[in-house]
Order: structure tokens, then C-alpha cells, then sequence
């Protein structure tokens, strides 16, 4: 397969980004080197930051992203204090049933949210994050949430879990994945051919029961 050039990856990435109308990419760089791609300049807000990311994850040949676009309101945009982004925090958490909120604390300080207390399995910590990423005024999230599993598992059994779990899927070559994991900590290593096998190796880990963080060494081969 012919490898794809940094000119056209950059091409591809920025007709992704004007095409998304969650974006505006007026104010959007976009470089590329060796599948390497680099966003810098500014966004109207913290979804539409990550939204960028899975735009350019979509371009066949991207291998890494490194994504240091700021958020920035317009001026005559009335961003919400502190105190609000905290309460609408708090108001969508708590309409997510899947989530108990009971050991959850928020707290906003300039925009910037942290999240920090115990759910019981990784992928409420992602989905918390993802919840909070999803409010008007928030700049950036600081996770901080740790895993507190509710019954007892045995690692061999998880690492197992998600194996099985790879296996499965048609997007993943199982053989050339490694899956550790110590005292619930997965650690993935080894290759994937693109973003889409990646993510699917990804919510393997993150979705199974009992693991309590996600040590990412994955590499996606760039074509």
C-alpha cells in the first residue's frame, strides 16, 4: 500500500474540520510530520476541542495527534461564573442514571474543572469527564476520579476479559496486542492498522469489569 504523504493528510485534516459544523476552524493550524499531526489556535469550546481530534483521527494515515488548541469565547459571549459551570456539572451528572454522584466532587476554578472522589468502574471515570466536557464555559478538565471496584477481581481474569474482548472485534488482530494487567491496571502495547482498531482495542480495556486505570502504549502503524 502506497504511504500517504504529510501534504495530503494535511489537506484531508483541514476539509474534515471546515466539513464538521460542530467547528469553526477559521482559527485552526493544522501541521503534519511523518502521520504526526498538530492542531494549534483556538476553538469556541472544550467539546469542540475534542471534536477536532476525531476529525483528524478520521484521515487515513494519521498515526498521532497532538492537539494544543485553547479554548476561546467570543467576546461578546456572557461565559458563565464558576459557580454556574459547577451546578450544571452537578445537574447533568446527577441525570446519569450510571453514574452515583454520591462520592463525586466538582470544583471550577477560572473555567478550568476538576473532578475528584471514586466510581466504580473505569469507564464512569471517561464517562464523567465526557458528561462535564459537554458544559458551556469549561476550558479544561483535570480527572482526578479514582476506581473503587464494588466486588473483588483477580487480574489473570480481566486481562483475560479483555482478550476475549479484542478477539471479537473484526477491527483488531488480536496477535498483535499485548495485555498486562497488575493489581487492575491494564497496560496495552503493541499495534493496531488504524484509529478505528485502536478505539476498539481501547473500550476493550476500558469497559471490562475490575480494571481501574488504562496504561495506553499502543501504536497505530501510519499507512
Amino acid at each position: 500500500m502506497t504511504t500517504r504523504t504529510d501534504e495530503a493528510i494535511k489537506k484531508e485534516v483541514i476539509d474534515q474540520l471546515y466539513w464538521d459544523d460542530r467547528v469553526d476552524a477559521s482559527e485552526i493550524n493544522v501541521t503534519v510530520d511523518s502521520g504526526t499531526v498538530e492542531l494549534e489556535g483556538n476553538v469556541g469550546s472544550y467539546s469542540a476541542k475534542g471534536a477536532t481530534s476525531t476529525d483528524a483521527w478520521a484521515i487515513e494515515g494519521v498515526s498521532t495527534i497532538d492537539n494544543k488548541l485553547n479554548v476561546k469565547y467570543p467576546e461578546t459571549f456572557e461565559v458563565p461564573s464558576d459557580d454556574e459551570i459547577k451546578t450544571n456539572i452537578e445537574t447533568s451528572l446527577s441525570l446519569n442514571l450510571s453514574i452515583d454522584i454520591s462520592n463525586i466532587d466538582v470544583s471550577v476554578t477560572a473555567g478550568i474543572v476538576t473532578l475528584e472522589g471514586s466510581v466504580d468502574a473505569y469507564w464512569k471515570k471517561v464517562r464523567a469527564a465526557s458528561i462535564a466536557s459537554g458544559i458551556t464555559g469549561v476550558l479544561d478538565i483535570i480527572n482526578k476520579l479514582t476506581i473503587v471496584p464494588s466486588e473483588n477481581f483477580i487480574d489473570k481474569d480481566i486481562a483475560q476479559d479483555i482478550i476475549d474482548s479484542i478477539s471479537r472485534n473484526y477491527k483488531v488482530n488480536v496477535d498483535n496486542v499485548d495485555v498486562k494487567v497488575e493489581d487492575g491496571k491494564v497496560i496495552l502495547s503493541g499495534t493496531v492498522d488504524d484509529w478505528s482498531a485502536y478505539r476498539a482495542a481501547m473500550d476493550a480495556a476500558e469497559f471490562t469489569a475490575g480494571v481501574i486505570d488504562v496504561d495506553d502504549n499502543l501504536i497505530i502503524e501510519s499507512l
